[in-house]
Order: C-alpha cells, then structure tokens, then sequence
C-alpha cells in the first residue's frame, strides 16, 4: 500500500505554499469539491502546474486520497520522475490509446482507486494544449465511471496557469489565476451526451473566470 506519509509532506511543505504564494489563485466554489470518493474532478489541461493546484485546494487530512491520472509515457519516463510521480504525487499512470494500450485493462486502476472511494484527477482533453485553448474532449471518463453507479463528475476550468507555466517551458512565471469548480454530475445518458453536458458545464464555468489573459 502506498505510504500517504510522503504525499502529505509534499504539498503541506511545497505544494501549498507554491500554490497560495506565488500565483495569485482566485477560487470558486472551493466548497463544491468532494469530502470522499469515489468521485472524478474533470479539468481542463494547460499546464503542469494544474495537478499541483488541484491537490493544493484539499485539506491535508484528506489529500492522500487524491489520485492525479497521469500518462504513463511521460512520467514514467525517467527513474527520477517515476519515483516522484508514484510514491510522492500518488499518480495513476495510464497508456494513452495510441500507444497499443489494452482497452480492457486501461481503466483497472482507476477502477480500483474509486473502489476503494478515492478521488480522481482527471484531465478530458488528454494532454496539455495550448496555453488558456481548450481541445476537444474525450469520452475516456464516461466509460470510467458508468461502471461506478452515481459516482459523479465534477467539471473544473482553469485559467491563467497555461500562462504560469505553459507546455514545452519549464520557466515558472507569477500570474493570476482562476479556479471555477461545478456542480456534480452523476448521470449522463450516453458517450455523445457526456460530451454536451462537459462542454456545456464547462462554458459556463469560463463566465465566472475573472482573470485576464492577453
């Protein structure tokens, strides 16, 4: 079993102050986010920084429970990485589609992190786009949980961190950034209807976003 010793070390000493000193976090509805799993927070991706400010938002008593959903290839890739990604962050690392994953074993973690009512971090689009431009959504996340009944989707939009820390840099800049969290979805009537009501949940998140990106 994986030792949260580590994990809650690492954002009560880095993550939380990274997060709450450096950027300038503008959050709403903070009081909207899951006190147990099983549960899904799905977020739009610009940045690194998007996992670290989504685990920074849960009290510590319960952030050993948060399970970030990673791709395998990237943070994997490396010993170092590897190391930090699974036994500090507490990743589930995941195949993407395209690199000959098997389908029927691409959800088994995942499935047995809700199992055991924890919360998943889970990014739609698939990877980081570009900077403050959502990409298309995948339905990845509706075959996931139509397994689970009444485990619900929170849809969550970010902005400002593809400014912070955009893909392709590793140079951190300061910058002000909105964190909009939605009401739970727990039903969703089809694959095509998951990828209305997100789209849909997800536009009106973005009015409440109050930060300014040029």
């Amino acid at each position: 079993m994986l030792s949260k010793i580590p994990k809650v070390l690492f954002v009560m000493l880095v993550v939380k102050p990274l997060v709450f000193v450096a950027l300038g976090l503008n959050v709403i509805n903070r009081d909207k986010l899951p006190q147990n799993g099983p549960a899904v927070l799905a977020a739009n991706h610009n940045s690194h920084l998007d996992t670290l400010v989504l685990l920074a938002l849960f009290p510590i008593s319960q952030v050993h429970r948060v399970r970030p959903v990673a791709a395998a290839d990237y943070f994997l890739s490396n010993r170092f990485v590897s190391w930090l990604s699974l036994n500090v962050i507490g990743i589930i690392p995941i195949q993407r589609m395209n690199s000959g994953a098997d389908k029927e074993k691409l959800f088994d973690e995942c499935h047995r992190a809700l199992s055991n009512n924890d919360i998943l971090l889970v990014f739609p689009e698939g990877s980081r786009g570009e900077p403050e431009v959502m990409s298309g959504l995948k339905k990845g996340i509706y075959h996931l949980v139509k397994e689970h009944d009444k485990c619900p989707i929170l849809p969550v939009v970010m902005r400002g961190l593809g400014m912070s820390l955009p893909k392709g840099t590793a140079m951190f800049v300061p910058f002000n950034c909105d964190v909009v969290v939605g009401d739970p979805i727990d039903e969703f009537q089809s694959s095509d209807a998951f990828l209305v009501d997100m789209q849909t949940a997800y536009d009106a998140l973005s009015k409440h976003c109050v930060t300014q990106v040029l």
